[in-house]
């Protein structure tokens, strides 16, 4: 299996989601010989939405597995166990597959006293997205915007069969 690293690339869903759309027919078939398997987060810079992973796996047509607390590889599966309201729930996928991370998935790794002191001194490369030969343009407009309609006012009813006789007079039952 091969894997694909980008070193501190921040990416927006937009981005991603438009190239995939828009090159779907010549590198959709390409992508399995070189990657089995693309790992995506749950949580974004600004929220929590899980979509560029499950949006990733639409386009593509493939398997995925959300919100993962363990992953294991099973040969051409991957095994996927994640936390659910009732407890915990196993998916075997066919490679290749996508999977969104969820927190407990990783023990993050506390830093020691000299790795804090030798990481100050170490050179932050940084990079400007011309410099990847990336457009962050916005593709989107907004088409308009408007504030949901007023509620009405409700109705107090003193039993429960003049409630009854109110819902059936509004056609609710």
């Amino acid at each position: 299996m091969h894997g694909l690293a980008a070193h501190a690339l921040q990416q927006s869903v937009e981005n991603i989601c438009q190239f995939l759309f828009e090159t779907k027919a010549p590198v959709v078939p390409e992508i399995p010989r070189c990657h089995s398997l693309f790992s995506f987060p749950t949580q974004a810079i600004d929220d929590d939405c899980n979509q560029t992973g499950q949006m990733t796996a639409g386009f593509l047509d493939w398997p995925q597995g959300t919100f993962a607390s363990q992953v294991t590889l099973e040969g051409d599966k991957v095994k996927v166990e994640r936390e659910i309201d009732g407890g915990l729930e196993t998916l075997r996928l066919k490679l290749p597959a996508v999977v969104t991370a969820d927190l407990r998935l990783n023990e993050p790794r506390y830093a020691t006293l000299p790795n804090i002191m030798k990481a100050k001194k170490k050179k932050i490369e940084v990079l400007k997205a011309g410099d990847l030969g990336v457009d962050l343009t916005s593709k989107l407009s907004v088409v308009s915007v408007e504030d949901p309609p007023q509620r009405t006012a409700g109705v107090k009813v003193e039993t429960t069969e003049d409630l009854v006789a109110k819902l059936k007079e509004i056609g609710r039952i």
